[in-house]
């Protein structure tokens, strides 16, 4: 459950930015409700398509250009040091390509995610010094290197470090560190990705007269594509980077990205942000996550489109098997939680599994994550050694609970929404424990939250209206697409799409009628009716057919009107610290407690429906809310326990069915209304 805050507006100031620029009234509350308020930041977040601040305001860039220079001018063996990732891969790609195009002897090399990691090792240097490497340029890595690069200088290999990760201690000794998080690093835009920085560099090394704008017209596309894989803010510098790179890719020459676009079926269309970051970068990152990251950094590189063409279906087909791979995980993930419900309950959710694949359980970290609304921490389990991918919710520092798990773990890193841990498998459990001990200190644990912009009056919803987004795009990390609430909308009717994968749902408030779509639900697993007043939080897009230009409604998330979803979540809460065993307030023990109405009306509600297969939310609304979450899942496990339904409880909700009982049930013998009355409300 996510609880949906609407952001505050303020009406004059908005008013102001929409008479001072002439701009439609729905991007300048859209601007003010983000902060762009100034002149210069209006007009660096609207029209700013070129500009690009020097890239020597970053320390030690003339110290990485002119060991950079010197190798080139000197023949020496360049090696550009990349990572696995779509970040990683195209600030390869984009050195790489630089230095090969200015004449330098230069290589490249990836680490395998799986049996290297993620950086630099002693091994690879080793390799690298063997065949000859002179200097190592490190792209999208290098500022945790203290040790291998202390190695490398040992090996009489020099190394200039380009990274935008923060630095965790004392820097490397390398000849240039340039690194946007050094302490003593005065540039203005910090948040750019590894491969933003990697094309500063090669600014740098353009020198005086570097033009700009004919350096992003050859690599536009490959910053594009990193830096929105790294899911970094889309705004100053790399708003630049995403405008300019989707424009080249929908007119690009280089054949691996051609190939690429076309084969994840995006040829010929109008290419977004979301399109590189739901379909290009995801096939791009299946290569790392499997094993391939090779083919990622060829499949950029090749001038052969037939080579192009086959290592792009080789990554497609290699995203579609991380995709099963993916949902082979969850169905194991979801078959422990309904073999152990409790297991739910805890505050961060720590889940274990016999060698799942390392590079796809960051991805189902997410996944649960999203689903459950709190932490989650994923870990395959290798023999005796274990290694963990975990995702938080905004407010809670996942990074600060790992670490203070540092005496059960072998490696651990991240930051506050996103941490990789290594530790024995004997000490999973141990690890559980602590890491809630250290959540259960925190304090009140913060609700995943669905940030809605505005409120819409669906009568004015319109063509130009939704067209007139089109200024803030492209949208991404730091500028997400509007999400826009219509409240109180009735359902009129649910109309079933592409064989019952999806729905189209027809909405009226007063004269006002709305069409929308609910993607990836069925008619069977959406669960409101005809007639139901519902909440609905949107994404606006405009569609074209047969010449006819209407509004698209995407429905994100959809919520019955008037429900309180705070109250609801935090009865849920308080039947969470039940199963527990945590001390709970008397008043929050009461709420949890049901009287025989309660049993009554929750059964007679169940008979009628032949069982029930949706969310705990759901059936409190469809009880008029005359039971409480919490209580309604202290009803169920008495139910259950009593044998009078059987429940399976998973990611996807509860299903429940009646079972045939004979004869009167003493509800108050179940032992989870025993455990709530002895310890709670006596």
């Amino acid at each position: 459950m996510k609880l949906w805050t609407v952001e505050p507006l303020d009406k004059e100031q908005a008013a102001k930015i929409q008479n001072e620029y002439d701009l439609p009234a729905i991007i300048a509350m859209l601007l003010q409700i983000r902060g762009i308020t100034s002149k210069d930041e209006i007009q660096d977040f609207l029209f700013n398509d070129s500009e690009i601040d020097s890239p020597y305001e970053i320390k030690d860039m003339d110290r990485a250009v002119e060991r950079i220079r010197r190798a080139i001018d000197n023949c020496e063996l360049i090696c550009v040091y990349g990572d696995y990732d779509a970040d990683g891969v195209t600030s390869t790609a984009l050195m790489y390509s630089y230095l090969d195009a200015v004449g330098a002897n230069a290589m490249y090399y990836i680490p395998s995610r799986e049996t290297e990691g993620y950086g630099m090792n002693k091994t690879a240097v080793k390799s690298l010094k063997d065949r000859g490497v002179r200097l190592i340029v490190t792209v999208d890595n290098g500022i945790a290197a203290v040790d291998e690069i202390a190695y490398a200088n040992s090996l009489g290999i020099d190394t200039v470090v380009t990274d935008h990760h923060m630095p965790t201690g004392a820097l490397p000794d390398a000849c240039a560190v340039v690194d946007l998080h050094r302490d003593d690093c005065k540039s203005r835009f910090k948040s750019l990705s590894g491969v933003g920085v990697a094309f500063k560099v090669i600014m740098a090394l353009e020198g005086e007269y570097c033009d700009t704008d004919a350096l992003l017209d050859n690599y536009a596309d490959l910053l594009c594509i990193g830096t929105v894989g790294d899911i970094v803010e889309l705004r100053g510098e790399n708003r630049v980077f995403v405008k300019r790179g989707l424009k080249s890719i929908m007119n690009t020459d280089r054949a691996g990205i051609d190939a690429l676009v076309k084969n994840s079926g995006l040829g010929g269309k109008n290419i977004s942000a979301g399109n590189v970051s739901f379909t290009l970068v995801p096939r791009i990152n299946a290569a790392g996550r499997l094993g391939l990251s090779q083919k990622s950094v060829e499949l950029l590189l090749t001038e052969d489109f037939e080579e192009a063409n086959e290592i792009a279906s080789e990554l497609c087909g290699e995203n579609s098997r991380r995709q099963q791979i993916e949902k082979e995980i969850l169905d194991k993930i979801d078959l422990q939680i309904k073999s152990n419900p409790s297991l739910a309950a805890d505050k961060i959710l720590v889940i274990d599994g016999e060698n799942w694949h390392q590079g796809v359980i960051g991805i189902v970290a997410s996944k649960i994550r999203e689903d459950y609304g709190k932490p989650a921490v994923i870990i395959s389990r290798m023999g005796e050694s274990a290694k963990g991918s975990g995702r938080s919710v905004e407010g809670f520092p996942l990074c600060d609970a790992v670490f203070a798990c540092s005496d059960i773990l072998t490696h651990y890193g991240g930051h506050p929404m996103a941490v990789g841990l290594s530790l024995a498998s004997k000490d999973i459990e141990r690890f559980r424990i602590s890491i809630n001990r250290f959540a259960d200190e925190f304090g009140e644990m913060p609700f995943d939250k669905l940030r809605i912009e505005c409120k819409l009056n669906p009568a004015y919803l319109s063509v130009d209206m939704v067209a007139s987004l089109s200024y803030l795009q492209p949208f991404g990390a730091g500028n997400s697409t509007p999400i826009f609430g219509l409240y109180n909308m009735k359902l009129d009717n649910i109309i079933p799409l592409s064989n019952n994968k999806h729905l189209k749902l027809l909405f009226s408030r007063g004269s006002s009628t709305v069409n929308a779509l609910k993607f990836f639900t069925s008619s069977e697993e959406f669960p409101y009716s005809r007639g139901d007043m519902l909440d609905l939080a949107v994404t606006l897009d405009t569609n074209e057919y047969n010449g006819n230009v209407s509004v698209s409604v995407i429905i994100k998330d959809i919520k019955p009107s008037g429900f309180d979803m705070k109250a609801s979540a935090e009865s849920l809460r308080n039947y969470e610290a039940f199963v527990r065993n945590d001390d709970l307030e008397k008043d929050a023990a009461k709420d949890l407690l049901p009287n025989r109405e309660d049993f009554a009306l929750l059964y007679r509600f169940l008979r009628s429906s032949s069982g029930f297969n949706y969310s705990v939310e759901t059936l409190c609304f469809k009880l008029d809310n005359k039971i409480s979450c919490g209580k309604i899942k202290v009803i169920l496990d008495a139910m259950s326990q009593l044998g009078l339904i059987e429940m399976n409880e998973g990611i996807g909700g509860i299903k429940i069915s009646l079972s045939e009982v004979g004869g009167k049930v003493d509800l108050n013998s179940a032992p989870a209304i025993k455990k709530l009355r002895s310890g709670y409300c006596e």
